[in-house]
């Protein structure tokens, strides 16, 4: 059984102590004041329904973005790499995703981003790989010439499983990968059409308890361990066109984040709250692992280019990213 990350100091967060963090966080440029100054205050946000997006959906359920005068209209997103080209297009004001499809639609030119705030950091059963109850694989080894599922190619839990395969001696080639989106994994792993899932929170904690399925690996692991997963993102030109929306909208987060990473409480009854059908049951939301979710106190753009670059440095171990690839070409204050 996958040990769980129970935050003890989290579960003790008393209704007070919320309160008072939002009265802060209202008390320094709040509700009144961004709602006349901001460009534009209806927003479409697409956001993975995951754990690792649990800061944007305290900050939606506490009614956070409302407070500096935002309406926020959230959008599912399959996967980071499905949003982007629509993100271009104008559909989405702003996304919530994994670095990795970020990066490579920055370097492919198919996007001019800026990641203006850091969303999670995985913590130690947040992301698995995953099989089916008496499945004859057994560990690592025995994925060799079998199909892996990933929600997209070449991404986030692409790399972090072809990390982890190869700190244990396997090589990702060895493997076969199949795209296969979060709510379809457990049917095909039932199926037979795949040997395993690669699932983040909330869909691993989820498909053990409807379905039995046995935790192979956990992926904070080696070189993997604490690794940065999610950001968020606008465009260079919306950006430059909505300074007060994407300040309005980064301090609201910014509160969200601060919650999510101190109250386990917070964390659930977002989950719980988000619009179907990507709630997440009580059931699932007790006994899930959850990630950290990194705070700034700087002004938007205040991200940890350390951190980041370890994202570049293991696409270009692992999927011959290019090395000339400057992560500065996404950071709002150059790092």
């Amino acid at each position: 059984m996958r040990t769980r990350r129970l935050r003890g100091k989290a579960l003790l967060v008393t209704a007070t102590a919320l309160a008072l963090a939002l009265v802060a966080g209202c008390s320094s440029g709040g509700g009144a004041a961004a709602s006349s100054s901001v460009e534009e205050p209806n927003l479409n946000v697409a956001v993975v329904p995951a754990a690792d997006s649990a800061g944007f959906f305290v900050a939606l359920n506490e009614g956070l973005f409302k407070a500096q005068g935002l309406n926020v209209t959230f959008n599912a997103a399959t996967s980071s790499e499905t949003v982007i080209a629509d993100q271009v297009k104008g559909v989405y004001d702003i996304t919530g995703g994994n670095y990795v499809s970020y990066i490579q639609a920055q370097q492919s030119g198919e996007a001019n981003l800026d990641i203006f705030a850091e969303g999670s950091v995985m913590g130690p059963g947040a992301q698995g790989i995953y099989t089916v109850p008496n499945s004859p694989i057994k560990s690592l080894a025995g994925l060799q010439n079998h199909t892996i599922a990933v929600n997209a190619p070449k991404d986030i839990l692409y790399l972090l499983a072809a990390s982890v395969l190869a700190e244990h001696g396997i090589s990702p080639k060895s493997v076969g990968f199949a795209s296969v989106a979060f709510p379809d994994m457990v049917p095909d792993l039932r199926s037979g059409a795949i040997s395993a899932a690669v699932m983040p929170e909330p869909f691993a904690s989820s498909a053990e308890q409807a379905d039995g399925s046995v935790p192979l690996a956990d992926l904070n692991q080696g070189a993997t361990t604490s690794f940065p997963i999610e950001g968020y993102v606008v465009t260079k030109q919306w950006a430059q066109k909505h300074p007060h929306t994407l300040a309005a909208f980064y301090k609201a987060l910014e509160e969200g984040q601060q919650i999510a990473d101190t109250s386990r409480y917070a964390v659930e009854t977002a989950l719980e709250n988000v619009p179907a059908p990507y709630d997440v049951s009580k059931s699932t939301v007790s006994v899930m692992a959850l990630d950290s979710y990194p705070v700034s106190t700087g002004p938007v753009g205040s991200v940890d280019k350390v951190r980041l670059q370890r994202v570049v440095d293991v696409m270009q171990q692992f999927i011959g990213f290019p090395t000339s690839f400057n992560i500065n070409s996404m950071l709002m204050n150059g790092g």
